[in-house]
């Protein structure tokens, strides 16, 4: 799915990508909000090789790899041992995709990129026909909400303070901004 908005580009992740991304996932402002480097590539490793449905993409900016992005499937993700870890996927429609990044190059945060880079997948996914669309950044991580309110995400009242670790946070194009 190579897509453009401007000058951001999704690269489908493949194998090649594993020591770079493995690079991000060990560098501090990483690390911060992602679990240990080893195990979050070995996640990644499983959705490459078809262990698991979620799709990830390497964010490329003015060609240049930057950061990560994926997308899941909520009834992907509802076996047992998930439902424990999170009781709260239960309270969202079956048909929700769910949206994770980070940005891996430094000296590109607060730059506007991680807002614009969830717009675009929200756009491809919007395009192929889903409309339930959640991200759930840490609360603490307030960089990251804020991108992600500038994208059109507004926190789910109901589950609000009931999600530990994670603020979850459905779009709405009503509540895009455009900066």
């Amino acid at each position: 799915m190579p897509s453009e908005a401007g000058r951001i580009t999704f690269a489908p992740v493949t194998a090649a990508h594993f020591p770079l991304l493995l690079d991000w996932l060990n560098r501090a402002h990483v690390r911060e909000w992602w679990g240990e480097a080893e195990t979050e590539l070995g996640h990644i490793r499983d959705m490459v090789e078809g262990r698991d449905t979620t799709r990830p993409f390497v964010i490329e900016f003015d060609g240049r790899p930057i950061g990560y992005i994926q997308y899941w499937f909520l009834a992907d993700n509802r076996d047992e041992t998930t439902m424990k870890e999170a009781p709260w996927l239960a309270e969202l429609l079956a048909d929700t995709v769910g949206i994770d990044l980070t940005i891996g190059e430094e000296d590109l945060l607060s730059k506007g990129i991680g807002a614009a880079a969830v717009k675009l997948m929200v756009r491809h996914l919007l395009e192929a026909g889903h409309t339930n669309i959640i991200i759930d950044p840490d609360p603490e991580n307030r960089r990251a909400v804020r991108a992600y309110e500038k994208a059109g995400f507004r926190p789910v009242d109901h589950l609000e303070g009931r999600t530990e670790g994670a603020l979850i946070m459905q779009y709405d194009r009503q509540n895009e901004t455009n900066t």
